[in-house]
C-alpha cells in the first residue's frame, strides 16, 4: 500500500505519515517498505487516474508490505490507526486465503484434465480390444465346421 493510502486510512497527512516513520526508521527494513522510483510513479500515473497528483510531485510514494504495515501501528498509536491497522491486516488475511484457495482450485482443475485424458485414452484402448475379440469371434464362426450329426 501506498504512504498516501494509509495516510488517508489513518486519519494523518503523508507527510506526517512518513516522518513518523522516519523517526522510527529501524522498524521498516527494505522488506517492509521501499520507496517508488520516478519511473515507477510515472507509471502508476499513466495507468492509474486516482494517481493523477503524483505527477507534479517533488517526491515519490512510499510502498508498504503487509509487515511494513503491521509494523505501522507500532509507531502510528492513535485508536483510529490501531482500528484501521486490524482491518487492513484481516484484509490481508482474507486476500491470502482468496489466493490460496484459487491456487488450490486451479491445481484440481488441472489434475482433473489429466484425469480425464486418461480415462478417455483407456476407453479408447477398451474399444479396440473390444474390437479386436469382436472380429476374432467372428472369424472363428465362419471357421467353424458343422460335424456330424450337429445341427446348429
Amino acid at each position: 500500500m501506498l504512504d498516501r493510502d494509509l495516510a488517508a486510512l489513518y486519519g494523518v497527512e503523508t507527510k506526517n505519515l512518513n516522518r513518523a516513520v522516519k523517526n522510527n526508521v529501524e522498524r521498516f527494513p527494505a522488506e517492509f517498505m521501499f520507496q517508488l522510483n520516478r519511473g515507477e510513479t510515472n507509471e502508476l500515473v499513466q495507468n492509474l487516474h486516482r494517481f493523477e497528483s503524483l505527477k507534479h510531485s517533488s517526491s515519490t510514494p512510499y510502498a508498504f508490505t503487509e509487515q511494513g504495515v503491521a509494523m505501522l501501528s507500532s509507531v502510528l498509536k492513535s485508536k483510529r490507526a490501531i482500528a484501521i491497522n486490524i482491518e487492513i491486516m484481516n484484509t490481508f488475511v482474507a486476500i491470502r486465503q482468496y489466493a490460496l484457495k484459487a491456487q488450490s482450485e486451479e491445481r484440481i482443475t488441472a489434475r482433473l484434465g489429466i484425469l480425464e485424458k486418461a480415462l478417455l485414452s483407456t476407453d479408447k484402448r477398451v474399444n479396440e480390444i473390444m474390437e479386436v475379440l469382436n472380429t476374432m469371434l467372428q472369424s472363428k464362426d465362419k471357421n467353424k465346421t458343422n460335424k456330424i450329426g450337429f445341427k446348429p
